[in-house]
């Protein structure tokens, strides 16, 4: 099979690269082109996923689809931005068209799921990678940063933590279960939902935001960097889901919530005066700390003693996160 052939099959036909709003062109030129309306502006965001690193090399090709896509247009939702459009570079040891099937099917699946249009990318042969790029748009001076956070302000988070990280020794299979609680943590992991409405509601509102992948003390870490602050988490507030409790002991899964990454939830600062009016409409929002003039991040016990952590988060080319 051809690279073009294998675009036309799997890609340039598929119901999420008929275009939508914000895409005038999308796969068959050149370039796409995509319409921003006056008073706003692009938010765009680039993701690599690598065989062996971010994802095993067996695994489902469905799945995987999904997830690459959602892990993307999470960066989209922890700037506030609604999603547009994205490409698609693939990497691929060999065309087989039973795989292609399944990948293209888990990204339209998706891609619909986010309103999210793909209009370009490119293929090419070598080990197994995946590269996106995501669009999306806002009005202009709305976006979330990570740079706003306020001493007086709420750390909060858009809902449990530590599902994606107690999903791994399923995923990788050192871990056999079958059950509801193991199923809904293996969705959690290979379907995460980016949290587009709520990072569009905390426009105007959050002071900071940023969404968690590599564990929640290392991206609090970007926001407590880029604000000049310091961030006070309590442990003994940390959202954890019933599934994650209920398959491991209480320390596997604080640390998983802690250090374990791959949620794709919101971490965000929001002055008090706010929360009231977002937990009306997300409940599954939790407060778990503060902001406090100084700088890093520091791990509470429930007296207010601080607590040396384990780890704080992945990083690629470093023992933990930074």
């Amino acid at each position: 099979m051809g690279e073009f052939e294998l675009i036309r099959r799997f890609f340039a036909s598929a119901a999420c690269a008929a275009g939508g709003e914000g895409v005038a062109l999308g796969i068959g030129d050149d370039c796409a082109l995509l319409h921003v309306p006056p008073g706003e502006q692009l938010a765009i965001s680039t993701d690599t996923l690598v065989a062996g690193v971010h994802f095993p090399l067996d695994a489902d090709p469905f799945l995987l689809g999904q997830r690459a896509l959602a892990v993307s247009v999470s960066d989209l939702a922890a700037m506030g931005a609604t999603p547009v459009a994205f490409t698609l570079a693939l990497t691929l040891p060999d065309a087989r068209a039973d795989w292609l099937d399944g990948f293209a099917r888990g990204l339209c699946a998706m891609a619909q799921d986010c309103r999210i249009a793909l209009v370009g990318g490119d293929t090419t042969r070598g080990p197994l990678c995946l590269t996106l790029t995501v669009f999306g748009r806002l009005p202009v001076g709305l976006a979330l940063r990570r740079s706003g956070a306020r001493p007086g302000d709420l750390l909060c988070v858009g809902g449990s933590l530590g599902d994606g990280a107690g999903a791994l020794p399923l995923v990788l299979g050192e871990r056999q279960d079958t059950g509801p609680e193991a199923q809904y943590l293996l969705q959690r992991y290979w379907a995460p939902q980016p949290q587009l409405a709520l990072g569009e509601a905390l426009r105007g509102r959050a002071t900071a935001a940023l969404d968690i992948s590599d564990g929640l003390l290392a991206d609090c870490g970007h926001i407590a960097r880029a604000s000049g602050v310091a961030l006070m988490v309590e442990s003994a507030r940390l959202p954890l889901s019933d599934a994650l409790q209920a398959l491991f002991p209480r320390d596997f899964a604080l640390n998983c919530a802690l250090a374990g990454g791959d949620d794709y939830r919101l971490a965000f600062t929001l002055p008090a005066a706010e929360l009231a009016a977002v937990q009306a409409d997300w409940p599954d929002v939790a407060v778990i700390g503060r902001v406090e003039a100084g700088q890093g991040v520091h791990l509470l016990d429930v007296a207010g003693a601080e607590l040396q952590p384990p780890a704080l988060g992945y990083q690629h080319f470093g023992s933990q996160g930074d």
